[in-house]
């Protein structure tokens, strides 16, 4: 009987432990790329400007860190954000800052991190969430891409 509890608890811990492995696994940040262009935006904007953000994401912590390089834009950067709840085609308002609010600005590279809401986190692993660079003759956004996080996270 002895030997029958201890196999059994010894069996329960192994189980816990490869369950806990495979939720740390799971929960690895991953990185990607996002495009960004003037045919992204809603309406599209004719432009030579185009860019690229960097990101990494950590679903366990929500904490999502970003490099972002832009060029070719019809004048300064004015702001940069992301955008949500939106799919692709979609507008919506400001989540999180990327420039500094109230500096208008804004050179590239930027590179950042911030911690998101859990509510914030949902629309950002749904793919619901853009990247909008401003620009004072396009004040709606001149360059956009549409944040989708690979899938597993």
């Amino acid at each position: 009987m002895t030997v029958s509890i201890s196999r059994r608890a010894l069996m329960l811990l192994a189980g816990l432990a490869l369950a806990g492995a495979v939720t740390l696994a799971q929960a690895a940040p991953v990185s990607f790329t996002v495009p960004l262009s003037g045919d992204q935006q809603v309406p599209p904007v004719q432009t030579s400007g185009s860019g690229t953000a960097n990101l990494t994401y950590d679903a366990s912590t929500h904490v999502v860190t970003w490099n972002i390089t832009f060029s070719g834009l019809t004048g300064p950067a004015t702001m940069a954000h992301f955008h949500g709840p939106a799919p692709a085609g979609k507008n919506a308002g400001v989540k999180v800052w990327i420039s500094q609010k109230g500096n208008m600005e804004v050179t590239s590279p930027l590179s950042g991190q911030a911690t998101l809401s859990a509510d914030d986190a949902q629309i950002f692993e749904a793919g619901n969430m853009y990247i909008n660079i401003h620009t004072k003759a396009n004040p709606g956004g001149e360059i956009r891409g549409q944040v989708m996080p690979p899938k597993g996270n």
